[in-house]
């Protein structure tokens, strides 16, 4: 007996109305809402095999309404995938549960991306289906897939949509497809209470194909999807739902968004939808019925593995989507080049230097910039722009949308076979902190190159002068951010970069010129975070620490302190992180405690106690800037050795 479509989508309702009210925590009405709709997607379209979750050529579903999780977690249960099995179900939002109150990508196979902050799913949708068509212009048939996204009201509301789609619609990504949830309906409220905008017409005027159905008739869905199939452009599928359907007394209402239905709710909804199994227990019939829409898609998976190993470049293909750099990958010989001709250079350029090896050796890299090519210098000579008559470009021009950027960049690294990078300035990273956090709870390689990082890019003035920007960044778990001091820390870090396969990294880096000061053949010192870049010769009394550009005057400094006979250390310490990874004895050599030890850094003081303790001296910026050439600037700061070494005499007399 054929089971309907009603039944298999009434299997998602009662599962995710019974997890949300076991937990008395959760949105079950997107997902009792939505059920028609991901029904006809996974039954009829979507390309998958839960038995290889990461097969390269899957289609990418993304649930970027996040906070209807129930609705992924029961069509992965339902479809056949190891996890969540129904235990992991019954303690949906419970510690341990992989079921987590929001989709995390790292927590379960088959959940393409975290989807926290509504319509940040869908940005980093459009990265998704930025590497989809990349990759098929490179290796055809090896990747033929398409990108499906689920969002909200919320998502369509938020500023990042608005990024988003503009770049979508001007790189035509035809492949991807977003699947409205038009309920109308929001935590407040109806929409209307917050918005009255064409949301539809917003859509066609940036380039998207727009079709609307009865979200509720699957016959219906089917026909949008099919019009959205045929059409070149990316397509946006209103989808009129009802929230909460099913639910006699609540559905339509905002009382269903984010919160339990309550029992006697529950109790109706399963009357209303002639649901009679008992809670956490699903029909043989539809849990079949389910099982063998999963099935399906492994002689799908199996043809194109054939594909795969008949390939000439099935190994490269391989290698990329692994997220391996190629064998014997290493800047050494280039580094060896900086030390043999040393030059003095600001370290977005010495970046810029850098990358032109990098993109030489690596041809996953995909940089971009948020229009600002010209001052982040991300573009090398490799590196031809990825447009719409030609996605084979490896070089993006984000516009104005550094969110939608950093999004992106995380959409590339999650679909694999990229190494993305963009540019902005630092102190932009604010507009785009929540994808930099994105990128490092997914445990992803976007590596995001920060210019004109602090009040060393001078007469812009302190709209453009980041002070607390780099400390607030290192506060960020599982992100490395680096701030390298010349040429050659800068292609250290770099490499340290392209080699953490499972984190993002921030390059901080200057827009005036520093000298060179490592002219010596070594290891990565980089990679030890911090390291002893001058030694006293006198006695030692002091150790100063300093990052970036404030490198070379720490250097000056210890020369104008050793001529009073006042020993100095200069410690670089490019990465708080890496640093902190050192062990405890290398760490008490650096920087022991029976020396006064002080940090230079043009930024905020907050945080450089860790280094200092409470009575050491910290050199920095704790204001916003001012409008001036850097050199008057960082005088006027008190950044400079002729100003720094006095205080230090003074310390050390007291």
């Amino acid at each position: 007996m054929t089971v309907s479509d009603m039944s298999l989508a009434n299997a998602i309702r009662a599962l995710s109305m019974d997890a949300v009210q076991a937990a008395n925590s959760g949105h079950p009405g997107m997902p009792m809402g939505m059920a028609d709709v991901a029904t006809v997607l996974f039954k009829d379209y979507l390309k998958f095999d839960p038995t290889n979750p990461k097969w390269a050529d899957r289609d990418r579903f993304v649930l970027s309404a996040g906070h209807g999780s129930m609705l992924i977690y029961s069509l992965l249960h339902l479809t056949g995938y190891a996890r969540p099995t129904m235990e992991d179900i019954r303690n949906f939002r419970q510690l341990g549960s992989p079921c987590a109150g929001h989709p995390e990508n790292f927590e379960l196979a088959g959940v393409e991306a975290t989807t926290g902050p509504l319509g940040s799913g869908l940005a980093t949708a459009v990265g998704m289906a930025i590497a989809e068509r990349h990759l098929n212009a490179e290796f055809g048939d090896l990747v033929d897939h398409r990108t499906w996204v689920i969002a909200g009201d919320g998502c369509l509301m938020e500023g990042i949509n608005h990024e988003a789609i503009g770049l979508a619609g001007h790189l035509n990504l035809g492949r991807l497809i977003v699947l409205w949830d038009d309920n109308k309906i929001t935590i407040d409220g109806a929409v209307d209470l917050s918005s009255n905008e064409d949301v539809r017409a917003r859509y066609a005027a940036t380039g998207w194909h727009v079709v609307s159905c009865d979200g509720h008739d699957v016959a219906d869905v089917r026909r949008a999807i099919d019009e959205a199939l045929a059409d070149p452009r990316p397509s946006l599928v209103a989808c009129a739902t009802k929230i909460g359907y099913g639910a006699p007394n609540k559905a339509g209402t905002s009382g269903v968004h984010g919160s339990a239905l309550g029992e006697a709710e529950v109790a109706a909804a399963r009357e209303f939808l002639g649901w009679s199994a008992e809670p956490f227990v699903i029909p043989e019939d539809i849990a079949a019925a389910w099982k063998a829409i999963g099935a399906k898609g492994a002689a799908v998976r199996a043809a194109w593995e054939g594909r795969l190993a008949g390939h000439e470049q099935g190994g490269e293909f391989s290698r990329r989507m692994a997220g391996e750099l190629p064998e014997g990958f290493s800047l050494e010989a280039y580094i060896d080049s900086l030390i043999a001709n040393p030059q003095k250079v600001a370290t977005r350029k010495a970046s810029e230097l850098t990358l032109g090896a990098i993109n030489d050796l690596l041809p996953e890299t995909v940089g971009g910039s948020a229009d600002l090519t010209g001052s982040n210098n991300t573009k090398t000579k490799s590196t031809g722009p990825l447009t719409r008559d030609d996605y084979a470009g490896r070089y993006v021009y984000y516009g104005i949308r550094e969110f939608g950027m950093a999004c992106a960049m995380n959409g590339m690294a999650l679909h694999g076979g990229v190494i993305p990078y963009g540019g902005t300035f630092l102190v932009f990273s604010d507009y785009m902190r929540a994808g930099i956090r994105l990128a490092a709870l997914q445990q992803i390689r976007s590596i995001f190159v920060l210019t004109h990082d602090s009040i060393g890019l001078g007469e812009d003035g302190p709209t453009h002068q980041p002070i607390e920007h780099v400390m607030s960044l290192r506060m960020i778990p599982n992100l490395d951010v680096y701030r390298p001091a010349d040429i050659v820390e800068t292609a250290e870090c770099w490499e340290l970069a392209l080699k953490d396969a499972d984190g993002p990294s921030v390059l901080a880096l200057t827009r005036q010129n520093l000298p060179q000061l490592r002219t010596e053949k070594s290891e990565n010192l980089s990679a030890k975070g911090a390291y002893r870049l001058v030694a006293a010769t006198a006695a030692r009394k002091v150790v100063l620490i300093a990052t970036g550009s404030e490198v070379e005057i720490a250097v000056a400094t210890a020369k104008l302190l050793e001529e009073q006979g006042i020993g100095a250390d200069v410690v670089s310490m490019p990465s708080w992180a890496h640093f902190e990874a050192q062990p405890d004895a290398y760490k008490a050599d650096l920087l022991p405690h029976h020396v006064l030890r002080v940090s230079i850094e043009a930024g905020t003081t907050f945080g450089w106690e860790r280094y200092t303790g409470i009575a050491g001296l910290r050199f920095g910026i704790d204001s916003f800037g001012a409008s001036a050439p850097a050199e008057a600037l960082y005088d006027h700061f008190g950044l400079t050795a002729a100003k720094i070494a006095p205080q230090i005499a003074v310390a050390l007399d007291n």
